[in-house]
């Protein structure tokens, strides 16, 4: 039996009731974005990032539209160091954005970091110490004053080695380990460094509230965040920071509500890499927004390119059900879904409405770089006849009676049951032409003509196994001119209950294909499919291909 009582809750409640971020519904505008891909990501890398592949990975991040970019921890490795100096050198960083480096609140980190940021045109320094009740008490074994002395020296030596480097910095703060950290002494701790720092409107500071262990739930920590953001001193030069990480797997939750709190900025990574379960996924975060028509300032319309190269230079793998980047999030396999799914898209073609409102579908795949006939209608044995028959006409231009969609539905999924897989788009439309379209095997059509009259009357010519044999035979109709007559010669009995014909691609040209379902005297339906470039002898072909199908000789 688990021991559940070894556990208790590791998280301090705000000293007064902080509960204005409920009464908001939504986040109205994108925050300040920092990627912490290039450090935090990298460091929980098996095989850290090369410095070519860093710098690769840099460039994508720019492309996204990052403003803020951490790029390492300069006093940790010779290769940290040297990616920091080769973007300063080479001249790789764009006029409008901020590299961010991080350093210990310690003498000798501190001196190393402001070497290797020499010359820089704009940089956010970002120093740390930690300051939760664990860590004072079993790591430290320092007291609170102790602790907080370490966070002012710090910021101390910041001012100080700005004022000696060639550059242009500004400050960032972390109380390591805030979720458990008492929240009054979080406070204490940060306006402490402030007092150092003396922020002002031309050189905000930042207070970085990380979740560097998530211990509750997500309200605690919005609670958290708007307690520090109401009471901080200089608020309105202070730009509040959240970096959540994912242990409990509510960093998004604990994002948005923070944000809802007073957070003015989010450290992440994309798709959510990082130390133990990550940190906040800033994808989702954006695209969260961006499905409820708030503009994120992040460009992910490119989502396949942007998977490509994480994949590459991380080694990591983009899990596939992961939002909005999985490769499997936009796809439907349940049948109901399917068919809530191309009904939602015929919907939205004939009435062309404002909003998106697919059923299934929370943004449209094409925002993103996506595709429909890729994406949404997986075909497996769990399919429906709405999602096959949807795949079949917007892939491969295949309009198929309403009746035959199930009639077609079933042999599919039957296929893919029996091969226990997943049926591509090109197998499904290969096992639907070879099973429904054009069948010659007992009976093939070799001429047919028509003769208005009493009705029409026709002619027609068919190879029957090995020999050439003509018939005749009266109709209403051409079609069902041909029926009798294969009713007559054939000695078989049946009706005609379905019959419908389109033009199979555009153009005074296009190959016409054309359904067909009979009906024997016992009520089974048999469909067949014809195409040719005329489009009675697509509608004759049809009917033989049923009449093949249904087996007879």
């Amino acid at each position: 039996m688990m021991n559940y009582k070894k556990y208790k809750r590791g998280y301090f409640m705000p000293p007064t009731q902080c509960l204005k971020w409920a009464e908001k519904e939504y986040i109205e505008k994108a925050p300040v974005w920092c990627s912490v891909d290039l450090r935090d990501g990298n460091q929980a890398l098996i095989i850290p990032m090369s410095l070519e592949e860093k710098v690769e990975f840099f460039k994508l991040l720019v492309k996204i539209g990052f403003k803020e970019i951490e790029v390492g921890f300069p006093a940790a490795s010779e290769t940290e160091y040297n990616f920091l100096r080769k973007l300063i050198e080479e001249d790789l960083i764009p006029d409008d954005v901020t590299i961010q480096v991080l350093t210990q609140a310690r003498e000798h980190i501190i001196k190393r970091t402001f070497e290797a940021l020499d010359g820089a045109k704009k940089a956010i320094v970002h120093v740390y110490n930690s300051t939760s009740y664990a860590q004072r008490e079993q790591v430290f074994k320092k007291s609170k004053e102790e602790i907080l002395e370490i966070a002012v020296s710090g910021a101390k030596l910041l001012k100080d080695m700005a004022e000696e480097t060639n550059g242009n910095f500004q400050f960032e703060y972390s109380p390591e380990s805030f979720t458990g950290t008492e929240v009054d002494y979080a406070l204490e701790v940060c306006n402490a460094v402030l007092d150092v720092w003396q922020p002002t409107a031309e050189n905000k500071a930042i207070i970085n509230l990380p979740v560097t262990v998530s211990h509750s739930m997500p309200h605690v920590y919005a609670s958290q965040v708007e307690y520090m953001s109401d009471n901080l001193k200089y608020r309105e030069n202070v730009i509040l920071s959240l970096h959540p990480h994912n242990d409990r797997g509510v960093a998004i939750a604990d994002s948005e509500l923070g944000l809802l709190a007073g957070g003015d900025r989010i450290e992440g990574t994309l798709f959510g890499n990082g130390e133990r379960t990550g940190n906040v996924d800033i994808i989702t975060l954006a695209m969260n927004m961006f499905s409820q028509g708030v503009d994120p300032e992040l460009n992910f319309e490119n989502m396949p390119e942007i998977v490509e190269v994480y994949e590459k230079v991380t080694r990591m793998h983009v899990y596939e059900r992961s939002p909005y980047s999985g490769q499997l999030v936009f796809a439907a396999f349940s049948g109901s879904h399917q068919d809530a799914i191309a009904k939602g898209m015929k919907w939205r073609e004939e009435k062309n409405p404002e909003y998106w409102t697919v059923p299934y579908l929370p943004i449209d795949p094409k925002d993103i770089g996506r595709e429909y006939e890729a994406d949404v209608i997986r075909i497996n044995s769990q399919s429906g006849k709405g999602g096959i028959g949807y795949l079949l006409e917007h892939k491969y231009g295949f309009k198929l009676p309403a009746k035959m969609r199930e009639d077609v539905g079933y042999f599919i999924k039957e296929i893919s049951d029996h091969a226990h897989k997943e049926l591509q788009p090109n197998e499904v439309v290969e096992h639907f032409t070879k099973e429904y379209m054009n069948r010659e095997e007992n009976t093939k059509l070799e001429e047919v003509h028509f003769v208005q009259g009493n009705g029409i009357e026709t002619k027609i010519t068919l190879m029957r196994g090995e020999v050439l044999k003509h018939y005749s035979g009266k109709g209403n109709g051409r079609l069902d001119a041909v029926s009798n007559a294969i009713m007559k010669h054939f000695d078989i009995n049946f009706k005609l209950v379905s019959y419908e014909e389109h033009a199979l691609q555009m153009g005074s040209d296009s190959t016409a294909v054309a359904y067909v379902g009979i009906e024997d005297t016992n009520g089974k339906v048999t469909w067949g499919v014809g195409t040719d470039d005329d489009i009675i002898n697509a509608s004759v072909k049809a009917l033989i291909s049923a009449v093949n199908r249904a087996g007879v000789k």
